[in-house]
Formats: structure tokens, sequence, C-alpha cells
């Protein structure tokens, strides 16, 4: 049985094959010949709000022939405290396919163990593979092979995002520079996890020197709210501005996950010129998430 949990789990060759798929699946939007999801019911258990990927799923689902119900944590027993175990156990006598958002990754893990259905991590505070994908499909569509290329992550390099493109970087082979102030960097344990060509850095012209993608995300996630002020002040040199494009190639890609702060972790200005290839991408999660759940059930 396949899951997609994270990047660091999922192998080169099925990575490389959702990519691939997600081509063909946006081409024929609409007019789809295989139906992977006919006569089945797919859940999605959300902890944490969502615009993007909630819908994308949402519809992912129904194109490919499936339904959809969506449960947040005061629509089940969760939200009173059941064990996510028993809620698999449950879950998996009924449904077909699980799409879990939530903050710990082994509710994910322990959700996949114990339901014996499809299971996608739709983000958790460790990881955020399904966007991932999607950027690389992104890039690869706007530019062709992400391999060899250097993408600079700009901001809090150790959250969800940038962990899942570490893990990305090693299997893809390309470069990936993080330029964020020391206490906003990964882990050690997540860099030797991961190999790779890897680097960190508080001097943000240097990373983003010579780059083939600058990307951005919050930055203050889900669950960081208290901390607020505190990162708002810590992060405010790490923004991407037209000065910091000038330091990237001429064709440059600029991406971001949205939802975008303005004036925060990217200006207006920037945020503007790039906004066809940044609504490109967010299109996108919906292509490559059906490609994904078309790889589970295959």
């Amino acid at each position: 049985m396949k899951h997609l949990l994270s990047l660091e789990k999922l192998s080169r060759e099925d990575m490389q094959a959702i990519l691939a798929s997600t081509t063909t699946i946006k081409k024929e939007r609409g007019h789809h010949k295989a139906q992977p999801l006919a006569g089945q019911t797919w859940a999605l258990m959300f902890s944490k709000s969502s615009t993007r990927t909630r819908v994308s799923f949402e519809v992912g689902i129904r194109e490919l022939g499936g339904q959809v119900m969506f449960l947040s944590s005061a629509d089940i027993q969760l939200g009173r405290g059941e064990p996510i175990k028993d809620t698999a156990r449950v879950l998996g006598r009924m449904v077909h396919g699980a799409v879990i958002r939530t903050f710990a990754q082994n509710d994910v893990e322990e959700f996949a163990e114990y339901s014996k259905i499809p299971t996608v991590n739709a983000l958790t505070d460790d990881e955020h593979p399904c966007q991932i994908l999607t950027d690389i499909f992104t890039y690869q569509e706007k530019r062709g092979p992400i391999q060899g290329k250097v993408v600079t992550f700009v901001g809090d390099g150790a959250c969800n995002v940038p962990a899942s493109w570490i893990f990305a970087a090693a299997k893809l082979d390309f470069e990936l520079r993080i330029a964020a102030p020391k206490k906003f960097q990964p882990s050690a344990d997540v860099l030797k996890r991961a190999g790779g060509k890897i680097t960190c850095t508080e001097d943000l012209a240097a990373a983003a020197k010579g780059a083939d993608l600058l990307y951005t995300d919050v930055w203050v996630s889900m669950g960081k709210e208290a901390e607020s002020a505190d990162r708002l002040r810590e992060l405010a040199g790490y923004q991407i501005n037209a000065s910091i494009v000038k330091q990237a190639k001429s064709d440059a890609l600029v991406m971001h996950c949205l939802p975008a702060y303005r004036g925060k972790e990217i200006d207006e200005q920037t945020f503007e010129a790039n906004a066809q290839t940044i609504f490109d991408e967010a299109e996108n999660r919906l292509h490559c998430q059906k490609a994904i759940m078309s790889w589970m059930v295959s």
C-alpha cells in the first residue's frame, strides 16, 4: 500500500513518477480517460485551516471520480481526545483514503499504520510534501529539469516547507541554499539525514547570487502565533525584494507557497511582478495532488 507521508521517505523513482504524471493529468483536465477513485470516498481530516490545500484536494478527488467528506477536529472525536489509532481503525473500515493536515508528523504516520488505507500528509509541523512536489513541478514546467539548479529559500529555514525542500534536493540532485538567521536554520539532524548539497547562511545576498529559483514562505507559521512579534523582528532582513532578485540569474523564478504577507517575507512590487508564476504554482497543487492520489491507488 502506498502513502505520501514525507519526502524523506519517498523514493527518487516515485517522486519522478509523480512529477511526470502531473504533466499528463494537467493536460487532460476535463477529459480524463481514467477515474482511479471511482466508487471511492476519501476523508479530509484537517486540524489546521486551509484554502489551497482543502479546495485542491476536494476538487481533485471529485475529478478523479471519487467522493469526499471534510472532517475538522471539531467534527470528530479526535477533538475530544480519542487516540489517533482508534480513529484510524474506524475510518479504515469505512473510507478508501485519507488526507490529513495537522500538527504532529507522528499522527499522520500512526493513522497510516492503523487505518491501512492510502494516507496523504497534507501538512504537518515537520513536512509539507505536496507543496514541494508542486513547486518542483512548477519550476520544471517553466524552466526544464531542476537537476543541477540552485534553489534559494529565504526566511524561516527551520519549518516544514524548507525541510521538504531539503529532502527533495538530496534526491533530485539540485543545490539548496537556505538564507536565515542562525536561530531559524534547520537542525543538524535534518541536514545529516538528508545529505545532498545543502548550505545554510545568514548572508542573504550571497545565497541569492546566481540562483535559478528564489523561494519564500510566511515568517509566522500556524501554531507559532505567540512568537509573532519576535519572529517579525528577527526575520525582518530576510525578504525577497528587487535587490535580492537582481542577485539571482536574469531568468530566475520567484515563488511563494501562499498565503503571502506583503512587506514582510516579500515586498508588494516583487510579488506582483512574479504573480503569474506564484498563481500557476497555486493552481498546480490541484494537478500534482491528483497525480499523487492516482499513484497511491495504482
